[in-house]
């Protein structure tokens, strides 16, 4: 007998089981030992799947992935070294073990060429078993997630911070502390450029998940087929262009947080698949029958009243209750009052200012596209401005009309060459090329000087002059030519 009865059952203290359930797969032809060691583990707190040969467990791996395997050498058939090659072939993330009691060094040399973790021959205690099969479930996390980080960082863009301390988000604040660090499903809900992204990443910031992957996807912004290839993986030649196999969002962001914004724009035909790893975590990718299983707190947004998206039949009423455990709304920037002042400050950058008249426009406007409109009219007036100074006639026409300004008396003294046919239909690369061409005839062709009055580099002007096809030695076009 290879272990004793107290080897069974005995836990050390102060021991837990993984804190990621694990999936094991144990093959061996040995029926007593074999229900041994999947007891032992079992009562480690790994999940654990067993098969009495290499065409059973084969068959098992079709349909179910595996973190480890644990496989006997020898074995009627298919031998163990051979079950490792094709394991490898359909799960080359699958850390596997080997237990033979008839080793030989080219049998351990070609295993551990296959990708096999270790090596053990029988008998062994399952105490050094038990600490090999730690160690590999410790380097199959490892790799799992350095392809997280990988994918997370090519994916990922800086957030900026929230800004704001009126009522409204005193309010927001208080209710991301208390459910950042639960493990619920959170629906947040807002108008359209509210900075509902801002508080999923504050909320996984708060999260347990902290140090784990916050990964994103915008549901409006991809087509249904591509959408379900992005959340749930495919395998290679399950589609047109399916050249390799992909890992969907959901196996990125196992043990982290997923974050699906615009999740009313959700297909229906998706919306089951969605409710299904949201009720057990099971998944499976595009053109596969193999089941995976994943660990993921989800995080959604929506600018759309989802009460009555459910009453339209547009959104499945079981997935609303499964992602809508807690509501958190994120108030339109019309009703956060003193928060316009510091958000336009933070957006126009430490080395621009703004006059009084200018900033007190700015925060009487309704702003019904919120901080994304908000963020559009202080960079076309960044351009617009002359020495790093936002004044009133920078602003768009719009803020001056609501203002009760008059766009073409609003224009102050330093703007008065100004064209005044520019229009709100311009796009902001006609009027920066205008902005650049004015710049220049002001410092009549100096590039040096033009370059510094921009606050940019030379090296920049010349890209902006190439870019705008602005000619460098012919007389300069009219400003208004740009537009």
């Amino acid at each position: 007998m290879l272990m004793s009865s107290d080897e069974l059952t005995h836990v050390p203290a102060g021991e837990q089981a993984p804190s990621r359930v694990v999936d094991l797969l144990v093959v061996d032809d040995d029926d007593e030992f074999r229900s041994t060691v999947v007891r032992r583990l079992m009562r480690r707190g790994y999940n654990v799947v067993e098969a009495r040969d290499a065409e059973q467990a084969l068959q098992i791996a079709q349909r179910r992935q595996f973190d480890l395997a644990l496989l006997d050498m020898v074995m009627p058939g298919m031998s163990g070294v051979d079950l490792t090659e094709k394991l490898k072939q359909c799960q080359s993330d699958c850390e596997v073990i080997l237990l033979t009691g008839q080793a030989t060094v080219e049998s351990a040399v070609r295993a551990m060429k296959l990708g096999a973790f270790d090596y053990l021959t029988k008998p062994c205690p399952l105490a050094e078993l038990e600490v090999i099969v730690e160690k590999a479930v410790a380097r199959r996390k490892l790799t799992r997630e350095n392809a997280q980080l990988k994918e997370v960082l090519a994916r990922s863009q800086p957030a900026p911070e929230m800004i704001g301390n009126s009522p409204a988000m005193q309010e927001v604040y208080r209710l991301i502390d208390r459910a950042g660090p639960t493990d619920k499903a959170i629906l947040i809900q807002g108008e359209s450029g509210t900075g509902k992204e801002l508080v999923a990443r504050a909320l996984h910031r708060k999260s347990l998940r902290s140090e784990l992957p916050l990964v994103v996807i915008n549901c409006a912004a991809l087509a249904e087929t591509l959408l379900e290839s992005e959340l749930f993986g495919h395998e290679k030649g399950s589609f047109t262009g399916a050249i390799a196999a992909k890992p969907g969002l959901f196996e990125i962001a196992d043990g982290g947080t997923l974050f699906i914004d615009e999740i009313g724009e959700m297909p229906g035909a998706l919306q089951p698949k969605l409710l299904r790893v949201l009720e057990d975590g099971s998944m499976r990718r595009i053109g596969s029958v193999k089941e995976r299983r994943v660990d993921v707190r989800i995080l959604a947004a929506t600018n759309r009243n989802m009460e009555e998206e459910v009453k339209a039949g547009r959104f499945r009423e079981d997935l609303y209750y499964r992602i809508n455990v807690m509501s958190l709304h994120l108030p339109p920037l019309r009703e956060r009052a003193g928060d316009v002042g510091p958000l336009v400050r933070r957006f126009l950058g430490p080395q621009w200012q703004i006059e009084p008249e200018a900033l007190a426009a700015l925060e009487r406007y309704r702003w019904p596209g919120n901080i994304r409109q908000l963020i559009n009219a202080v960079d076309r007036a960044k351009i617009l401005a002359d020495n790093n100074m936002v004044r009133l006639g920078d602003l768009p026409r719009d803020v001056l009309q609501a203002g009760g300004f008059a766009p073409s008396t609003a224009v102050s003294a330093p703007h008065a060459a100004r064209p005044a046919t520019l229009t709100e239909s311009e796009s902001l690369a006609a009027l920066q090329k205008a902005h650049v061409i004015r710049t220049l005839q002001r410092e009549r062709g100096n590039k040096a000087r033009a370059a510094r009055a921009l606050g940019v580099s030379r090296r920049s002007l010349y890209r902006l002059l190439e870019r705008f096809d602005i000619p460098t030695s012919e007389p300069l076009p009219p400003a208004d030519a740009a537009s």
